[in-house]
């Protein structure tokens, strides 16, 4: 089963990262949260909203002409 990490960079901040059942990092939060529970809600917005994400497809020949098409 996949899993959230949740875990302290450098400067101290919260970071997260998505872990595959392998346990290969497939995400990771790009950003650190100054609060663990900032990090923790970043968590919950990507699982909420994450399932109904469209994907956007930017190597189409529309995106090549500065258009983004859907997929």
């Amino acid at each position: 089963m996949a899993k959230f990490t949740v875990y302290k960079d450098a400067k101290g901040e919260y970071r997260w990262r998505l872990l595959a059942k392998n346990s290969k990092i497939v995400a990771d939060s790009g950003e650190g949260y100054k609060t663990k529970a900032s990090c923790l809600r970043g968590i919950e917005i990507l699982k909420t909203e994450g399932p109904a994400a469209e994907v956007h497809d930017e190597t189409s020949a529309a995106a090549a002409n500065g258009a983004t098409a859907k997929k």
